[in-house]
Order: C-alpha cells, then structure tokens, then sequence
C-alpha cells in the first residue's frame, strides 16, 4: 500500500535524501561552529532539492558515539533549529531520525518543526548493538504522538543497521509484528551497515507479508535502484548521494540530478 508514500511525497516511488548533520554542540566530535552545522545542512538541502529530491531525512549522525535511547537537550535544540532552518527555506517533505533510537524526541521535533515522518531505528522487538541492547518503545511512542496530536507518521526499520537480534529471527514474523501490532505507518528495510545494500530477499518477504509501505533503507545506488524499485515502495538514499559515494563528504548534486533523472524513467515503466 503505497498511497500513504504518495500523499505525503506527491509521487510514486519516492526517494528520501539524508542530511547527515555534522557532529552537533558538545558531542565528542563537534568542530566548535554551530553556524558551520547549520550552513553545511543547508548547503546539502539545497543541493538535494535542486536535484529533484523527493523528501529530505535529517539525521545527527556525526553525533558518535550515540546513546541509547534520549540525547541531552541541547542536542535536542541544535536539532530542532535545522529542522526549522531547512523546512523553512525547502518545500519538500521533511523527516528527523535521532540516533541512536531517540524516537520520542523525533516525534517531538517533527511535530514542532512541521516535519512529515520520523524514522525509527528499533520500534519492536530488541536488538544488540554496539550502545548495548535497545528495546523498542511502540507502545510509549504512540502514545506520545496521541498526546502530542500530531500527524507525524512512524517509518519504522524491520531490522535496524549495525545491530543483530537476539535470537534466530524470521524478518516476515518481525514484519507483521511491527506493522500490525507496534502500529508503524511504513516498514524500512535495510542492510547491515550504513550505506551496505540490503537483501531483495528480505524487501520481498516483507512486501509479501504486509500491506505496509515499504522502503529501502541503505545502499541504493544508480546501479540497483531499478531492481530495487521493482518491489520497495520508494528509497531513503544517503551514501551514494555524497562526493565520490563517501558517506562524510558534501551531496553532489551532478550525482543526484543522474540518479533521479534514472528514477523518473522507472516512474514511467513501473
């Protein structure tokens, strides 16, 4: 079911397009400039939406290494003031993930900033990770989005990147559960690692096995994203977006227009 991608993206087959924010205030890697956060979010947005892009997922990720399950305030502020900053100057769908599963505060950002989805890392069941083991909050999360009245929608990884289960899993039972009983609005799979591709295995179990939206979630790149688009409903695209297909380089913008200037012919076949 893909109508819920359709509305909130006004196309079929969406691409997402990360910011990759630079280590934000405080945080072990962070350069001392906030104003150099800010213009390089921007720089990035900017680049992205001139290219075409279809949403823009904007995420703390040079804030390592991540916590669990909360973030100290001012990360919440730094956040919440790019959010702003970039939902402001860019009419395209907006969504916040808050590493490392931070995902109350992702609601509460996106619902202040106006941004469209957030995307949860761990929403079901455990998984062990290099914070330790995270469990998934559904059940406080949804609660939270009722009291909050907010129309953010929960786009939610079947299972996360770098993590492991706990136990020998079955990604269709894991699917079912977080769709059907932790209520997500839309699955992610994705593949072991950042910007690693995922199994097409795995994103046509779980397309078989919901009537979800379902996303790809990592290592999309102009090369798969054909056969990709043959069974997700769209792509979040982070690492094959930047300079040279280097995860901590600026978005190149030649490679975009290409990739998206590709998606718009599989729009038209599919």
């Amino acid at each position: 079911m893909s109508e819920l991608l359709e509305k909130i993206f006004k196309t079929r087959k969406p691409i997402i397009g990360m910011i990759h924010l630079k280590p934000l205030p405080y945080s072990p890697l962070y350069k001392g400039s906030f104003e150099e956060v800010i213009e390089s979010a921007m720089k990035d947005a900017k680049a992205l939406v001139e290219a075409n892009i279809d949403g823009l997922l904007i995420e703390n990720y040079g804030d390592k290494p991540y916590f669990k399950n909360e973030v100290e305030l001012h990360t919440i502020a730094s956040m919440s003031i790019v959010a702003w900053e970039i939902k402001k100057n860019f009419n395209v769908p907006i969504g916040i993930n808050v590493l490392r599963n931070a995902s109350k505060v992702a609601m509460a950002i996106a619902s202040i900033t106006g941004a469209s989805f957030i995307r949860v890392n761990v929403h079901a069941y455990a998984l062990i990770t290099d914070q330790g083991i995270i469990e998934g909050n559904a059940a406080e999360l949804l609660r939270y989005r009722t009291q909050l009245n907010s129309n953010v929608k929960i786009f939610a990884d079947v299972l996360s990147k770098h993590a492991f289960p706990l136990f020998n899993y079955d990604i269709q039972r894991i699917a079912r559960d977080t769709y059907f009983r932790a209520l997500a609005d839309a699955l992610i799979v994705t593949g072991p690692e950042t910007g690693k591709p995922l199994s097409l295995d795995d994103l046509i179990k779980v397309k078989e096995t919901t009537n979800a939206p379902v996303l790809a979630g990592s290592g999309v790149n102009i090369d798969n994203v054909e056969s990709i688009l043959k069974h997700a409903d769209g792509a979040i695209v982070g690492t094959y977006f930047k300079k040279d297909g280097i995860i901590n380089n600026e978005v190149d913008e030649e490679r975009v227009l290409n990739f998206m200037k590709l998606v718009e012919k599989i729009r038209q076949n599919i």
